[in-house]
């Protein structure tokens, strides 16, 4: 269970600030993601996008409606943690999120489509900051204070970490 849970491996943690070479390969991650996104989906059927990734997670359809909610999230903090100072976040609840009708049952295209947009504006932004910039902080309610590096570990590591949900079910289901 806990590879199809954790298809990736755990979130990692460096535990200091992220170097440049580092930082590109995080970005790189978020920039591919929806093309990898799109790739993973490609050619689904309505039974396919419904069917939950393994027991008890969520459909490949909430999946997707998962990323652009979440992703949508972190835009905002990363901007947020830049033009502020240690700013406190609101958090989210993302299985509730996922319950209601949009995540259980929207068509996954407009989705996709926020990604496209979505992550093209939040490369630009990233490959525009510095070292400093990086170096911010933001206030978690339950985690104190995240640096700017930190989210981007973690966001470099959730776009690769779902779209190995979808591709290792097509995978095992011969999809």
């Amino acid at each position: 269970m806990e590879d199809l849970k954790y298809p990736i491996g755990r979130l990692p943690s460096v535990g200091r600030a992220l170097t440049a070479e580092e930082r590109t390969v995080r970005i790189a991650a978020i920039e591919g993601h929806p093309g990898n996104m799109r790739e993973a989906v490609a050619g689904l059927t309505e039974e396919q996008l419904n069917t939950p990734y393994r027991d008890g997670g969520w459909t490949v359809r909430q999946v997707v409606h998962h990323l652009v909610d979440s992703h949508l999230i972190a835009y905002f903090w990363f901007k947020m943690a830049v033009t502020q100072d240690c700013p406190a976040i609101q958090t989210y609840q993302p299985a509730v999120w996922a319950e209601l009708a949009d995540g259980k049952s929207a068509p996954i295209e407009a989705s996709l489509a926020i990604l496209d947009g979505l992550h093209s504006r939040w490369v630009s932004f990233l490959r525009s900051l510095n070292a400093e910039q990086f170096d911010r902080k933001l206030e978690h309610p339950r985690h104190g204070m995240l640096t700017v590096d930190r989210y981007l570990e973690i966001f470099g590591w959730h776009s690769p970490h779902h779209e190995a949900h979808i591709t290792s079910l097509r995978e095992r289901e011969g999809w």
